[in-house]
């Protein structure tokens, strides 16, 4: 006859369930897998039809026609996939939690404006066509708005509402000049149509080393931010009780989220929506708890920037359609989505 044991035995036996931090982690190499997938993907398929055979023999051994291909474009526009695709969702979660508004993104502090205005200028009133030369401009452009949305914001006694104000006022000048010298310079616009609605078609490694050591500064700095971040989003008094410097804090992730967005803006034009559904989503699953956001935005934005770039590429062979269109039509039935929903939970 069985005799069950009693309950007390029956729970020391027992295997202990899976913590919530095991459950992040493993979740966080599963991202990790599907970005490797993913990149690989965008390395194997393109606008012009390869077979698997030649895409590996024109990236380990040829250096000629499938070499071009693979390697000179297909390997550049993912690895700045890759990089763009992390700052932009590092910057997204950073102006998230700095504004704690989960529905902003880098657009909101104007930092795209910022780019896009010095670009267009740079190219109209300077006549530098090359991405080389106008990188720059467009990196400072957003450096340049994001101090004066800093400044306009209340500088030390910044508060998130002011600096979203200020940054939504100035983002609206800037497009109103921007749409101006593009309309009354055709050539302008000519030259400037593919890069404003963002892509990754012009990456090479020149580009690449250009924004390379300014997105690397970029998101250690906020991937630093993740506690003090975490304080803040507990109101100001309690962040202030637990040792936090609010004006540091909020300084630092401004500056961490001008130098990822205008990065990856200059390198790729202003792509709209990553910043904003990733962070979103990672949220739902991992919590509150920046020190998780901020590396699963990092690791799954290329995933979707990438992913965007591919959908691209195989719907209008042999042309393509800019990433930047695709992530627009990916997010805005999105956004229209969080908002609704945002709306019935406060009613």
């Amino acid at each position: 006859m069985l005799v069950d044991s009693p309950p007390e035995q029956r729970a020391e036996t027992a295997p202990a369930p899976p913590t919530r931090w095991a459950i992040r982690a493993f979740g966080l190499l599963l991202a990790v897998a599907i970005l490797v997938l993913v990149a690989l993907a965008s390395i194997a398929i393109g606008a012009k039809e390869l077979s698997l055979g030649q895409v590996w023999h024109g990236l380990f051994e040829d250096s000629g026609t499938y070499g071009d291909v693979v390697v000179a474009e297909r390997l550049s526009r993912t690895v700045l996939g890759l990089l763009a695709g992390a700052a932009l969702g590092l910057a997204g979660a950073v102006l998230q939690a700095l504004t704690r508004n989960p529905l902003a993104d880098p657009g909101l502090l104007g930092i795209n404006a910022g780019a896009s205005a010095a670009v267009v200028t740079a190219v109209t009133f300077l006549g530098i066509t090359s991405l080389s030369g106008y990188v720059w401009f467009a990196f400072f452009g957003a450096a340049a708005v994001g101090a004066l949305v800093w400044f306009l914001g209340g500088s030390r006694g910044a508060t998130p509402v002011r600096l979203a104000l200020a940054g939504t006022a100035i983002s609206a000048a800037l497009y109103g000049y921007l749409q101006a010298v593009m309309i009354m310079d055709d050539a302008a616009l000519g030259k400037m149509r593919f890069w404003t609605v963002g892509s990754l078609s012009a990456a090479n490694d020149s580009t690449i080393r250009q924004v390379l050591p300014f997105l690397l500064a970029g998101m250690v700095l906020a991937l630093a931010l993740s506690r003090p971040l975490n304080a803040m989003a507990m109101g100001d008094d309690t962040a202030k009780a637990l040792g936090a410097n609010l004006n540091r804090t909020r300084a630092l992730s401004m500056l961490a989220a001008t130098v990822l967005c205008g990065a990856a803006t200059a390198a790729c034009g202003p792509i709209v929506f990553v910043g904003l559904m990733v962070p979103h989503v990672v949220r739902s699953f991992t919590g509150p708890d920046l020190r998780w956001i901020l590396p699963y935005a990092a690791i799954l934005s290329p995933v979707l920037l990438l992913g965007a770039d591919i959908i691209g590429r195989i719907v209008a062979r042999p042309a393509e359609l800019q990433v930047g269109i695709i992530t627009a039509i990916l997010g805005g039935p999105v956004f229209i989505y969080l908002v609704r929903r945002r709306r019935t939970a406060q009613l």
